[in-house]
């Protein structure tokens, strides 16, 4: 059976949308998930859907279920273990950068079209570096992510696409639980 990893935007974030990870945990259990665990407090879930659902069907009835059951209208993205893997794999900066702490993974709802990879360009005077690779997009932000024009907004404005950020070492801890 497939690994999910559910990713859920913008909870938790600058003190918007709480939910405890226990309710979300209860929240997958009672979808009828298996081997639900969350990861830290930011909107982390990795479970298995033993009824093997389509990966849009199971977005959508997460969202629905966050929004009728607790209130909170979060936009859910899905990954599996392999995909992270491969993410994992994928990321051009591990050869030049040892502080984890300046990568982060935004991942897209989608694969941006050539026009719209066109429109993500670095802003002037950012000292950020970002590869687009289908559907995510690495970042390599030497002065923090929080100082960095490359943040989600900005992703999200340029692409017209939903997205969500995860430091590396959440996305590498994220791989290890679904793998």
């Amino acid at each position: 059976m497939t690994k999910y990893v559910a990713l859920l935007r913008g909870i938790n974030v600058g003190g918007h949308a709480k939910i405890a990870m226990k309710d979300l945990r209860e929240l997958f259990g009672a979808l009828g998930f298996d081997e639900v665990q969350t990861y830290l407090q930011s909107g982390n879930v990795v479970f298995v859907d033993p009824a093997g659902a389509a990966p849009g069907e199971l977005r959508e009835r997460i969202e629905k279920r966050l929004a009728s059951e607790l209130g909170v209208p979060a936009g859910v993205l899905l990954r599996t273990g392999e995909s992270l893997g491969r993410t994992v794999a994928a990321n051009p900066y591990l050869d030049r950068e040892d502080d984890p702490t300046k990568l982060h993974v935004t991942f897209l709802a989608g694969t941006p079209t050539a026009e719209q990879a066109a429109a993500l360009e670095k802003p002037a005077g950012e000292t950020a570096e970002f590869t687009l690779v289908g559907d995510e997009i690495h970042l390599h932000v030497p002065g923090g992510y929080g100082r960095t024009k490359l943040n989600n907004a900005f992703i999200e404005r340029r692409l017209g696409i939903t997205a969500t950020t995860r430091n590396w070492k959440s996305v590498k801890a994220l791989h290890g639980m679904a793998s």
